[in-house]
C-alpha cells in the first residue's frame, strides 16, 4: 500500500477533519524518519460496556496505530465526576468515584479487543487534574470566556430555556482541553457531538506554549440496528463488543441491507476498494446481500472473540434460523406458584425488560411458546416446561412448579 493508499484509507469515513495537512505530515514523517505521533481519545467511565458505536473512534484509532500512532487512551476518572453536558438539556448527576473507577477497569478489558495493546497507553486524568489545584484551576478558567462558553448549542438552548447550568459544567470542556496540555497530543479523536471540547484542546494546546496544535478526526455517530437512532443502549439498539459471540452475529445479520455497507465503511478493516468490489457485486446479483452481511459478521465476531467462535455463532445461527431448530444452549429458568401469566413470565426469563414490553411484542406477533406463536396476551402458564421466545433470536427455557 503506497502512502496515498495509507490516507486515503486513514481519512475513510471521517465526518469533519481540522488540519488534516498536519494529520499527512505525521503518518509521511513515520515512513521517511521512523517517528512516532500521538492519538488522543477520552472516555469518560460514566457505563461499563461499549459498543460498535464506540468502536467507530477505536477502530480509526486501530488503524492509525498500524501507520505511526501511540494511543493515549485517556479514561476520565476526574471529568467522569462531573459528566460530560454535551448534548443535555439538564445538568447530569455525578458519578462517585467507586463507579468511575469501577467501570474504567471495564473499559480497560474490553479496549484491547480493538487496539494494539503494544502500541497503546492507558491513562487516567486525575494524575494531572488533581495536581493542578484552586491556582492553576483559576488561571485554566481564565483562559476563556463565558460568552464563548455559550456558544456551544446545548448551553445556548438551555441558557434561552432558563434551565440551570452548573459551574462546574463550563469546566468540563476546559479541563478536558487540559488533557490534550498535559499529554501534548499530535491528534485527538471523537464523535460529531464532541467537536466544541476537541476544539478547546487545541486552543489550550496554543494558550500553554505546547509548541504544538493537535489535529482533530471526527467520527460519525454509528447508526443503531434501527437504522434511525444513534447506537445507544438506553434505545437497545445497540451491540456491544463483550455480548455472546452468538448474538453479535445475529444482531449484524437482522441490520438493513442498506445499513450493512455504513457499517462496512466505518467498522470492517477491508480496504475501500474491496468494499466497492463487493457492492458491485451484489448490485450485479453475483453476491448475494445476506453472503455480503454474513462475511461482515464474521469479521467483527473474529475480532472481538475468535475465528473459531465466529465459525461457531454463523453454524448455530444457520442452524436455528435456516434449519427452524432450537438454539444448542438457551438460559433455563424455574418459578413457583402452578400459573404464570405469559408476559410475567417473560420478565421472569429476562426476554422483556417489563409486562409493558412484552405486551407489545405478543401483539406484533413476535412471541412464541414452543414455537406456537401467542395470540391472547392473557395466555397462562400452567404447571410444565416450556420453550419461550421473542423475536428471531431471544429464547429461554422455563420450568413452572406448584
Amino acid at each position: 500500500m503506497n502512502l496515498n493508499d495509507v490516507l486515503l484509507e486513514v481519512m475513510r469515513g471521517c465526518a469533519e477533519l481540522i488540519d488534516a495537512e498536519k494529520i499527512e505530515n505525521l503518518i509521511k514523517n513515520y515512513y521517511e524518519r521512523g517517528e512516532n505521533f500521538f492519538i488522543k481519545a477520552g472516555f469518560d467511565p460514566t457505563a461499563a460496556d461499549l459498543h460498535l458505536g464506540h468502536s467507530v473512534v477505536l477502530s480509526k484509532m486501530a488503524l492509525l496505530q498500524k501507520h505511526g500512532g501511540i494511543v493515549q487512551f485517556l479514561i476520565g476518572d476526574f471529568t467522569g465526576q462531573i459528566g460530560d453536558p454535551s448534548g443535555k438539556n439538564s445538568t447530569r448527576k455525578k458519578l462517585d468515584k467507586e463507579e468511575v473507577l469501577k467501570n474504567a477497569r471495564t473499559y480497560e478489558e474490553q479496549v484491547f479487543k480493538i487496539l494494539d495493546r503494544e502500541k497503546t497507553k492507558i491513562v487516567f486524568n486525575s494524575t494531572w487534574l488533581e495536581k493542578l489545584g484552586a491556582a492553576g484551576l483559576v488561571e485554566l478558567s481564565s483562559t476563556f470566556s463565558v460568552a464563548r462558553m455559550l456558544e456551544r448549542d446545548d448551553f445556548t438552548k438551555r441558557f434561552k430555556e432558563q434551565s440551570p447550568i452548573s459551574i462546574c459544567e463550563f469546566l468540563y470542556p476546559l479541563l478536558q482541553g487540559y488533557d490534550s496540555v498535559a499529554l501534548k497530543s499530535d491528534i485527538e479523536m471523537g464523535g460529531t457531538d464532541q467537536k466544541f471540547n476537541l476544539l478547546m484542546g487545541r486552543h489550550l494546546q496554543r494558550i500553554y506554549g505546547v509548541g504544538k496544535e493537535q489535529a482533530i478526526m471526527m467520527m460519525p455517530l454509528l447508526e443503531g440496528l434501527d437504522g434511525v437512532n444513534k447506537m445507544s443502549k438506553s434505545l437497545d439498539n445497540y451491540i456491544g463488543v463483550s455480548e455472546k459471540t452468538d448474538d453479535i452475529y445475529a444482531k449484524i445479520l437482522s441490520i438493513s441491507d442498506t445499513l450493512m455497507w455504513r457499517y462496512y465503511e466505518l467498522l470492517s478493516e477491508k480496504s475501500l476498494g474491496q468494499i466497492e468490489r463487493m457492492r458491485a457485486q451484489v448490485q450485479n446479483g453475483s453476491l448475494h446481500p445476506k453472503k455480503a452481511k454474513e462475511n461482515l459478521a464474521l469479521e467483527l465476531c473474529e475480532r472481538f472473540s475468535s475465528k473459531g467462535e465466529a465459525l461457531g455463532a454463523k453454524a448455530e445461527f444457520d442452524r436455528v434460523h435456516g434449519q427452524k431448530e432450537l438454539p444448542s444452549v438457551m438460559s433455563e429458568f424455574e418459578v413457583r406458584g402452578g400459573r404464570l401469566w405469559i408476559a410475567k413470565a417473560l420478565v421472569e426469563c429476562g426476554l422483556e425488560n417489563s409486562t409493558s414490553a412484552a405486551r407489545r411484542s405478543i401483539a406484533a406477533g413476535a412471541v412464541r411458546i414452543d414455537a406456537d406463536r401467542v395470540k391472547d396476551e392473557q395466555t397462562q402458564l400452567g404447571v410444565g416446561e416450556y420453550v419461550l421466545q421473542v423475536g428471531k433470536r431471544k429464547f429461554a427455557k422455563l420450568k413452572v412448579k406448584q
